[in-house]
């Protein structure tokens, strides 16, 4: 196989790992587990907070220590395992621990196949977004196969099996395991000037402009949990699809992901810039939550799922690139666990409680209403479009030891 091709295969495992739970594990958690909002919001906080723990620890290993391929196949073999034991919990407590633990070892993984990808290609701006997508059509095959395999099962209950969804994604998981050891051999820079990388990335933020940029991708990545725990429960109760089809439904998303990764956003950051292509993603989010606030007709609801590629690759994989143009080139793993530990981590974590929160707010007597809880994404994400136009500009790359 082409370094293309096996950064592909990384990258398709890698997010249908993440797929195979995140789009749909709400909506089992809250119609057959019976979990609250606020439940709902801690058991999607512990990702985050594990990004926020975790990446920076991966980081200085695979920059000083460890090959980013051996990193990377040890905590995939130990999350797939865990995975399969939290399929098998019913109880909120138990359940909220096991996927802390899991969160924990897979939260490094994300910034490290970004980094193990820009070291390994030519040019991160031309190249990336025909990597990437490939994570999209991971996440899609995951939905797929099981939207697939509980129309097999014709169970009442509409799903195949207790905790299908991390069931399937713990088999993902330790495929990527093993895969990982054949990945292209990314050694530490042992012989780095400065030791501790990660200190190094933080001093990123010493730059208005990064600053800005990383305050804005936190605010945006809280109103992105919205999205992630709320729309599945916000489909099957208020929409009309149904348990059996939401991972299928939810695809689109992913599907309009993949064309815009692959054919829009190279295409967008030559034509545009970084700072307009970042305004034109925070610019998407709005747009979908307020027909999510209108909430009919169902096909137009169903329709502005495909916003999502707009909302995610415009922003969130225009940053990684972003951080991969400025960061200097001893501490590139660390910067990507910087911009992850903002957003996957702080962001996420935040949005997380905060939309559960907000989802119990607006709920009474067992009713949520759907109309208030999605307003307030839409003011939110309206407000970073203002302040991102006012304050970011684009920063100067920044020279390195070895651009010196």
């Amino acid at each position: 196989m082409s370094t293309k091709a096996r950064l592909g295969a990384m990258m398709f495992l890698e997010y249908a790992i993440w797929g195979s739970w995140a789009p749909v594990l709400s909506a089992y958690l809250q119609n057959n587990l019976g979990f609250t909002g606020s439940q709902l919001g801690i058991i999607f906080s512990l990702l985050p907070l594990a990004t926020i723990i975790s990446p920076f620890l991966g980081g200085q290993l695979a920059d000083r220590y460890f090959a980013s391929e051996k990193v990377i196949g040890v905590l995939q073999i130990l999350g797939g395992i865990l995975l399969i034991i939290t399929a098998n919990v019913t109880s909120f407590q138990q359940m909220m621990w096991l996927m802390l633990l899991y969160c924990l070892v897979y939260a490094p993984t994300l910034a490290l196949t970004n980094s193990i990808a820009f070291v390994n290609l030519k040019s991160s701006e031309q190249e990336f977004g025909t990597i990437r997508v490939w994570g999209t059509i991971g996440w899609i095959a995951a939905g797929w196969i099981l939207a697939g395999w509980r129309w097999l099962a014709k169970s009442p209950e509409g799903i195949a099996l207790k905790g299908d969804t991390l069931l399937l994604a713990g088999i993902f998981s330790l495929i990527m395991g093993l895969y990982s050891f054949s990945l292209p051999h990314t050694p530490p820079k042992k012989d780095a000037a400065k030791p501790w990388a990660f200190l190094e990335a933080i001093k990123m933020l010493k730059d208005k402009n990064f600053l800005v940029f990383a305050i804005i991708s936190f605010v945006v990545a809280t109103e992105l949990q919205f999205y992630y725990v709320l729309t599945s429960p916000f489909l099957t109760q208020q929409v009309g699809v149904s348990q059996k089809s939401v991972s299928l439904v939810m695809t689109i998303a992913q599907i309009a992901e993949i064309f815009v990764m692959a054919f829009m956003l190279s295409w967008a950051l030559k034509k545009f810039g970084m700072r307009n292509t970042l305004t034109l993603g925070i610019l998407a989010w709005p747009i979908r939550y307020i027909i999510f606030v209108i909430g009919k007709p169902s096909w137009l609801v169903i329709a502005s799922l495909a916003l999502h590629g707009f909302c995610y690759v415009f922003f969130f994989t225009a940053a990684y690139i972003y951080v991969d143009n400025i960061a200097p080139k001893d501490i590139r793993h660390s910067a990507q666990s910087l911009i992850a530990t903002i957003i996957l981590g702080f962001g996420n974590f935040v949005g997380s409680l905060f939309c559960g929160w907000i989802q119990d707010v607006f709920t009474k007597d067992g009713v949520v209403n759907w109309r208030g809880t999605f307003l307030v994404p839409t003011v939110l994400t309206l407000l970073c479009l203002l302040v991102f136009l006012a304050f970011f500009r684009e920063s100067k790359p920044t020279s390195s030891p070895e651009q010196a």
